[in-house]
């Protein structure tokens, strides 16, 4: 494998093309030092700059807010959501060719643009468990890949046994939140106890917030005080069903 050195000085010194638009990368200091990963221009990164959200469960909102109307009448599990963007071009684009055709080299870049936002470490990193069935179908989890590189960025170990998902449950694509839920009740186990007290659950896309739910609640059972969520995509409340 290409070490992170190579790569980065190969797209330093023989020249590399935007992902997006295909106009050539000029990889200044600042680049590299800002963007280390970087597959995108200048311009292109731009797509990428964060909007205003509210904190707690990442939807968009005219300006950074703690919380919303709607999380102070029913606050989520969680007390911070950290995205990259909405689940739309051209982050959609990339987490269907990350998940559905493999490409897997792109956790790096995606995982750089997330770490853009993360303003405090967990003590624990883990991800949304996939069952075991499902596993041996796809042959890899996509939140697992992107929780292993974003322990090796943010330097926080990562649990690979924290959860287990008992129970195989239909696709949760056109479910509303109600019926989400309980498409995932009972179907998620703890395997063991925990000493850490702030932990991150990683997935690659957020729509109603009901399979980081039970996570969370398996959490907060067994004592964990502060649960951050951390995803790609948020998808929007208007298109929740996706």
């Amino acid at each position: 494998m290409v070490s992170d050195w190579l790569q980065k000085n190969m797209r330093r010194y023989l020249g590399c093309d935007c992902d997006l638009c295909s106009l050539p990368i000029n990889f200044t200091h600042s680049t590299l030092t800002d963007y280390p990963n970087t597959i995108w221009c200048h311009s292109c990164l731009e797509l990428f700059t964060p909007t205003p959200r509210c904190l707690r469960c990442g939807l968009k909102t005219l300006t950074i807010t703690p919380q919303c109307g709607e999380c102070l009448r029913r606050p989520p599990l969680w007390s911070r959501l950290y995205c990259v963007g909405d689940y739309q071009p051209p982050l959609s684009h990339y987490i269907h060719q990350f998940k559905y055709q493999k490409q897997f080299w792109l956790a790096k870049p995606l995982i750089a643009q997330l770490n853009q936002n993360i303003d405090k470490k967990p003590e624990l990193i883990t991800y949304v468990p996939l069952h075991w069935k499902r596993y041996l179908h796809r042959g890899f989890n996509q939140s697992e890949l992107l929780a292993t590189q974003l322990s090796r960025t943010l330097k926080v170990p990562i649990s690979n046994t924290l959860f287990t998902r008992t129970k195989s449950t239909p696709q949760q694509n056109g479910l509303n939140k109600q019926l989400r839920q309980q498409n995932l009740r009972k179907a998620f186990r703890l395997n063991h106890p925990l000493k850490q007290k702030h932990i991150a659950i990683i997935d690659d896309v957020v729509t109603t917030g009901s399979t980081t739910h039970h996570l969370c609640k398996l959490l907060l059972e067994a004592g964990v005080e502060k649960i951050d969520i951390y995803c790609i995509c948020r998808t929007p409340e208007t298109d929740n069903t996706i």
